[in-house]
């Protein structure tokens, strides 16, 4: 089954406008809001690994569609379509932020963030190389986790005192215990095969707190994937992503010591619950100089992340002049102790 919204006013497609969060009609500029349609999808299932034909229903052309897509566009005649039975049962998304930067946002945002490139060639912006710009919702797991950290190691204090003609340094040594509790809400993990974990991560952070109940209509005039791995298989991730929080939280707790060197540490992380949600993304593709470029951004935020490409003149005359300064400097030090000017 494809869902595909038409204007009930004018018949034309309609497609999620970033800027209203409405369900708009580009012809005749009515909007729905989301909030208003209620998602009844039949629960068919199909194999893991099928391609599978579809047809659009406001052109009747076919849609050729891999095993993971969710929401895609008619190469024939442009209408957003969502592919019903991959968003039902247990492939139903609960959560999803949509898009609040729009293409043309998307373009001038991304030609900002080249231009501020310190080591970027002048030339990288100077034409319209963008070769394509996909806005698209890529299948994440959200996790609240619960870890119980226990720790124990030894500590010092360090006291400095004078008495008559002497500075005395005095080092108390102490053993110390931690048992904390803590609480970790909605840790992201991106669930696709396609999308590089390492992107996926510098992407973030998204602005939780604008997470909505998923409904079709927001997909409308994306695409989408579902997710290729469920939450068990990415579970590891998720904890292997706070760990780092769990190791800053542990040394504020011991903020107080000289040092703190931990002897033993056990951790217990443990799901309480996860979400399946559908985050937004803009995949920008940009030809430089017979080079294909692919960079990310957040569709809510606005980051960028990627490899732009490296002037090595900008990098031989950064390098230059840090070599200049230092030998200034040596010779300014060296003239005021009595040197001389080399």
């Amino acid at each position: 089954m494809v869902i595909h919204y038409k204007c009930p006013n004018c018949g034309d497609d309609m497609s999620f406008d970033s800027e209203s969060g409405k369900l708009t009609c580009l012809s005749c500029g009515r909007q729905d809001a989301i909030e208003n349609f209620s998602d009844e999808f039949i629960t068919t299932t199909f194999e893991e690994n099928e391609t599978k034909e579809y047809h659009c229903e406001n052109c009747g052309a076919v849609l050729l569609t891999d095993a993971d897509t969710v929401a895609t566009t008619c190469s024939f005649c442009g209408a957003g379509v969502v592919i019903a039975e991959r968003v039902s049962g247990t492939l139903a998304p609960s959560l999803v932020i949509p898009f609040s930067i729009n293409k043309d946002e998307a373009v001038a945002a991304f030609k900002k963030w080249c231009k501020n490139g310190l080591v970027t060639p002048n030339d990288f912006m100077t034409a319209d190389r963008i070769k394509k710009l996909t806005g698209m919702y890529v299948p994440f797991w959200m996790y609240d986790l619960n870890s119980r950290v226990r720790v124990s190691g030894s500590g010092t204090k360090v006291r400095e005192y004078t008495s008559g003609d002497y500075i005395y340094t005095e080092t108390s040594y102490y053993r110390i215990f931690r048992d904390i509790n803590l609480d970790y809400m909605k840790v992201p993990v991106d669930a696709s095969e396609k999308m590089e974990d390492g992107l996926m991560d510098k992407l973030e952070p998204y602005k939780y707190d604008q997470l909505k109940t998923f409904k079709t209509p927001y997909l409308a005039g994306y695409l989408a994937e579902k997710y290729n791995y469920d939450d068990k298989a990415l579970l590891p991730r998720a904890k292997t992503k706070i760990q780092s929080f769990i190791d800053s939280y542990i040394h504020s707790t011991v903020s107080g010591y000289a040092t703190f060197i931990p002897e033993q540490k056990e951790i217990e992380s443990k799901k309480m619950k996860s979400y399946y949600v559908l985050l937004p993304i803009w995949m920008v593709t940009y030809h430089y100089r017979g080079k294909d470029y692919i960079f990310a951004m957040n569709g809510q935020t606005g980051k960028v992340v990627g490899k732009p490409p490296i002037s090595r003149a900008k990098v031989a005359g950064w390098f230059g002049g840090i070599a200049a300064i230092t030998l200034l400097i040596f010779r300014l030090v060296t003239f005021f102790m009595g040197g001389g000017l080399i």
